[in-house]
């Protein structure tokens, strides 16, 4: 006779108590779920990352409801990792709740105390003057670099302005953004000559484009434009475009995959005149 299984969480809890509580059980290594009692830092660390993304879709979709929902699958990733970490003994939620609580204050003393920061771009300045001090207390006169603490887990684009704002805190920066520019143009050219070169080498076009990425990230900084979601934008804008194209060729009795590459055109020019006379 297999024994009765505990009840849910009541719903009379706070809802991120009865959250927590849920993940408890869902952990419980004698009735809870088998496949989240396996799961480990490393295994969950993925759907993280991926429901951050999803967090950033349903924003640019403007599409509340799904934020709502997404912020709550984020939300779950997050009770998930402070309840595997209070197994092992290193924090809790509550642990997480308060370093955050006390970061944000201290990052904020023109709000809390009396700093004197009153515009976005001042704040900006003082909340990566108070992350460097913190850097440097915590390392405590050990050898360390500007780029320590830069995540290997960041999508690259967005990892090359990270480092390239470290980078400007110790000056090394271009100051004009027509050097910026005239560095592109350098590093497109490099790659150009590398496309053309008589053995072409599949390694050293693989890092000259990475220089122009690289680059074109910088510009993208210089302009006040994060890169990550202006290629986000694009890709949105690309996947909108070709499904127009493909729709178009079906209602003509065509098969996209066998439409010539001059009709596929026209429909993409069509679409872009539709698009530009909504705007």
């Amino acid at each position: 006779m297999s024994q009765a299984k505990p009840p849910a969480p009541p719903a009379s809890l706070p809802p991120l108590e009865r959250l927590r509580a849920i993940m408890a059980r869902l952990r419980d290594p004698a009735s809870g779920c088998p496949w989240d009692v396996k799961q480990s830092f490393a295994t969950i660390a993925p759907y993280t990352i991926e429901e951050a993304y999803e967090v950033a879709d349903a924003i640019q979709q403007k599409d509340m409801a799904g934020l709502q929902d997404e912020l709550g699958d984020l939300l779950l990733q997050v009770v998930f990792h402070a309840r595997m970490a209070e197994e092992a003994g290193h924090f809790d939620l509550d642990g997480v709740a308060g370093a955050i609580n006390e970061k944000m204050i201290r990052r904020h003393p023109h709000v809390f105390s009396d700093g004197g920061a009153s515009t976005p771009d001042a704040v900006t300045q003082s909340w990566e003057a108070i992350k460097a001090a913190e850097r440097a207390e915590k390392a405590q006169g050990a050898a360390t670099s500007i780029l320590d603490g830069v995540s290997l887990a960041q999508p690259a684009l967005s990892r090359a302005v990270k480092l390239q704002k470290r980078a400007v805190e110790v000056g090394f920066d271009w100051p004009a953004l027509e050097q910026v520019m005239a560095k592109v143009d350098e590093e497109l050219a490099e790659v150009k000559a590398e496309i053309a070169a008589p053995t072409r080498d599949k390694a050293r076009l693989t890092d000259e484009i990475g220089d122009l990425l690289f680059v074109v990230a910088n510009l993208a900084r210089h302009l006040k434009i994060d890169p990550e979601a202006a290629l986000r934008g694009c890709n949105s804008k690309f996947e909108r475009r070709f499904r127009y194209v493909e729709q178009a060729l079906l209602a003509e009795g065509k098969v996209p995959g066998e439409a010539s590459l001059e009709e596929m055109e026209a429909h993409w020019t069509a679409v872009k005149r539709i698009e530009k006379q909504q705007a």
